[in-house]
């Protein structure tokens, strides 16, 4: 066997144990609680989520509902790719559009145009409205600090909030779902993925994906050190240039703070170059809103974020 042969098998067999921690993740919670809900953008690890959960019960279909928190200010590409998820496996979505909670006053636009901050008060009232007791998400630990102290169940109080002390042992694939009337669980079978394993295994199970992931042409202007594009969150300010570039997405949400990347990568072992090349994730290469603070992300989480 040739040096790129075992490392070739090597990779298939990390990639076979992460796909069956996620499996048995989605069996347990099945087995465990009444009304679970995937989180479900038209990102990378929620397309990968609804892959595996495919999987983990196939034949039968997935018995929980999609969930996606709508900011108002998506990509396009990804809201119908969203929806074309949701029509070819025959899912359930459910939808809460930030939009509305701004036209009945129960929120306010931010003075800064972002409203990924104001998908947590949306989230929190769906979960209640629905009574899901269990939510599965994307987030890995690779991603960013707070989320690096995250269990794979993770316990929210009755306001949705989390408490890092609160944390939970998760010993020998273990899982403690115990939760009060009013409480809930967030569960990210992802949790210990990175980024390039996610591509390997998209390459490996041939996922499909919006098209902004690959390099393609768009018109950007550079604004605190990454290149935004205009769209109905806004557009360039006096003095940003706009360009026309070769850009991708590493990660796709709220247009007015999610950046591109300059890219030239088109196919999947392209993407899965520059991901291995690369030093920050990107959450930290392209999110403004982690950015706000040292801590903008655990302050969120703390606030029912996921």
């Amino acid at each position: 066997m040739t040096t790129a042969q075992s490392a070739t098998d090597v990779a298939r067999d990390h990639l076979a144990v992460l796909e069956s921690e996620a499996v048995h993740i989605f069996r347990e919670v099945a087995g465990e609680f009444d009304r679970p809900v995937i989180l479900f953008s038209g990102g990378k690890d929620s397309t990968v989520l609804v892959h595996l959960a495919i999987k983990a019960f196939w034949p039968a279909p997935v018995p929980f509902p999609l969930l996606h928190v709508d900011t108002g200010h998506n990509f396009e590409e990804v809201i119908a790719f969203r929806d074309h998820v949701v029509e070819k496996y025959g899912l359930r979505l459910v939808v809460a559009k930030v939009q509305d909670w701004i036209d009945d006053g129960r929120l306010q636009e931010r003075p800064d145009g972002t409203r990924n901050p104001l998908q947590t008060q949306p989230l929190l009232d769906t979960i209640a409205e629905h009574r899901f007791d269990a939510v599965f998400g994307g987030g890995r630990r690779d991603e960013e600090r707070a989320r690096a102290k995250e269990r794979i169940f993770s316990l929210r109080n009755a306001f949705g909030q989390w408490d890092p002390r609160r944390q939970r042992p998760e010993l020998w694939n273990l899982y403690n779902g115990r939760h009060r009337p009013g409480e809930h669980v967030r569960v990210f079978p992802l949790s210990n993925w990175t980024e390039a394993d996610v591509w390997h295994y998209i390459k490996r199970e041939n996922v499909e994906l919006p098209a902004i992931y690959y390099a393609h042409t768009r018109k950007v202007f550079r604004r605190d050190g990454m290149w935004l594009t205009e769209g109905p969150w806004g557009g360039p300010r006096e003095g940003e240039e706009v360009k026309e570039l070769m850009v991708r997405y590493r990660t796709v949400g709220d247009g007015s703070c999610t950046g591109a990347v300059e890219s030239t990568a088109t196919t999947v072992d392209e993407v899965i170059a520059e991901v291995q090349a690369s030093r920050l994730t990107e959450r930290g290469a392209t999110r403004a809103d982690d950015r706000l603070s040292e801590a903008a992300m655990e302050d969120r989480k703390r606030e029912g974020y996921f």
